[in-house]
């Protein structure tokens, strides 16, 4: 069992009988640790010890509560102070408070057990506190993105160092890739490696919420601001205060409430839906979508302005069909993990299903290979997993292009389209993958017999 941590308290009392009664009344708790001060003049000569509370004598020799109060603030803003006076003055005691003193006690019989109460609700608070910060370290620790996104291609690398980057600094990240690439996993690590790695991390999917409630989720509402606001709400953006908010499928987003985010990115401030209360905030941003937004702003569906608010620092994560070995690396960590949640005997996969997993395009990336190596631990009897046992669902492509009665050219056309959008009309990946020349495919791009991107196009007709 760990031992309990000791709880420093400081008394400052200049009268040495009741300094003496409090410090024994105290130290009947052997967690807290006792020093008693006559002055103020020695106790702030202490003061860099750090200690966890304070009780502070009102009316000292030498100086005032309130200026030591103030010098408690300014050298040591992490200790609470219980000021203790002989007489009962209630705008004094309203200015402490507003000052910072947790609690302001007159002497009185009664003060040794008020002082108790209020500092065990103190020590009670600091544990608390403290278990947490424990709490975040161990997230931190978790989501040290070097392990928690497994792989050492070189795509992944790529996406490492710009990842290095973003976590140096507040600049907006911008995430893109496709469904089942790990979006929400890379914003938590640059989150939980970031300097604002203590306060809250807050996700909200656009595209999962009604896009009439969209406002008040992000931004609050006010009690019978609209039929069904029984009560004020925080929004996503107060919640992610000091902290990061996550804004994933943001392609999803209506244009109206685009206008609205817009305008709280660049004033850095927000109302309550149904409040003229202007509330700043600070709060880091990243986004995530798996559209290509520039396409949506020439369609017309996404602001250029925000657009440009939001790209920041732009990453995509690649998908598993261009991750290499990373998929065999994946692969062994979720058969890992399940035998070990699941307490059954650890199994490897044999060289065919190493080589079925490794030739499959994993159209659902991550997500489609866990549940793929999950469903095939359960299945394996033995140690090895086979690969009959992995259920994946090879393309046909003869299938996907077969055209009734097609020529053997609208066959190759059909053919090329679709590595094209399967690669994201990178040429010279689909001209290796077929065997073909590269300058076959521009050909066919300029003759508009194939269908791309325009920075393709542009490339094309400068070849």
């Amino acid at each position: 069992m760990k031992e309990p941590r000791s709880f420093k308290i400081f008394i400052v009392e200049d009268d040495l009988w009741y300094s003496s009664m409090l410090s024994y009344t105290l130290s009947l708790n052997p967690d807290y640790q006792i020093k008693k001060f006559e002055s103020s003049k020695t106790f702030i000569a202490a003061l860099h010890e750090k200690p966890d509370v304070v009780s502070l004598d009102y009316s000292l020799p030498d100086a005032t509560g309130e200026d030591v109060l103030d010098k408690i603030n300014e050298l040591s803003p992490e200790t609470r102070v219980i000021v203790i006076s002989g007489q009962e003055d209630v705008k004094v005691a309203i200015n402490l408070l507003k000052k910072g003193a947790y609690d302001y006690i007159v002497k009185d019989e009664d003060t040794k057990d008020r002082l108790w109460n209020s500092i065990q609700h103190l020590r009670e608070n600091a544990d608390l506190k403290k278990e947490i910060e424990v709490l975040k370290e161990e997230v931190a620790k978790k989501y040290d993105f070097a392990k928690t996104i497994i792989g050492n291609s070189i795509a992944i690398k790529r996406v490492f160092n710009l990842m290095e980057k973003a976590v140096k600094n507040n600049i907006t990240v911008s995430l893109t890739g496709e469904t089942g690439t790990g979006k929400e996993v890379a914003a938590k690590c640059i989150h939980y490696n970031s300097d604002r790695r203590n306060k809250s991390f807050v996700a909200i999917n656009v595209a999962a919420i009604p896009k009439e409630l969209l406002e008040s989720e992000l931004f609050g509402h006010e009690k019978g601001a609209f039929t069904g606001a029984a009560v004020r709400r925080i929004g996503k953006f107060e919640e992610a205060n000091k902290g990061t908010l996550f804004l994933d499928e943001i392609g999803e987003m209506d244009m109206n409430m685009q206008s609205k985010l817009l305008r709280a990115l660049q004033e850095r401030e927000l109302s309550r839906v149904g409040s003229n209360e202007i509330i700043k905030f600070d709060v880091r941003i990243i986004v995530a979508t798996h559209k290509n937004l520039l396409d949506e702003v020439k369609n017309g569906n996404f602001r250029e302005d925000l657009y440009y608010r939001l790209l920041g620092l732009p990453i995509n994560l690649p998908p598993l069909r261009e991750r290499e070995n990373d998929v065999l690396m994946i692969a062994k960590f979720y058969m890992e993990q399940f035998c070990k949640e699941n307490k059954i005997p650890s199994k490897v996969l044999t060289t065919e299903a190493k080589k079925k997993l490794l030739n499959h395009s994993f159209p659902g990336n991550i997500r489609e290979l866990k549940s793929v190596i999950e469903l095939a631990t359960v299945m394996a009897e033995d140690t090895e997993i086979l690969p009959e046992h992995l259920n994946i669902v090879v393309q046909n492509v003869m299938e996907n292009f077969a055209i009734k009665d097609a020529t053997l050219k609208e066959f190759n056309v059909k053919l090329i389209q679709y590595y094209l959008d399967l690669y994201q009309c990178d040429v010279l990946k689909v001209a290796k993958k077929l065997d073909i020349g590269k300058s076959t495919i521009y050909r066919m791009i300029q003759n508009k017999e194939l269908s791309v991107s325009k920075n393709v196009l542009d490339e094309t007709i400068m070849n």
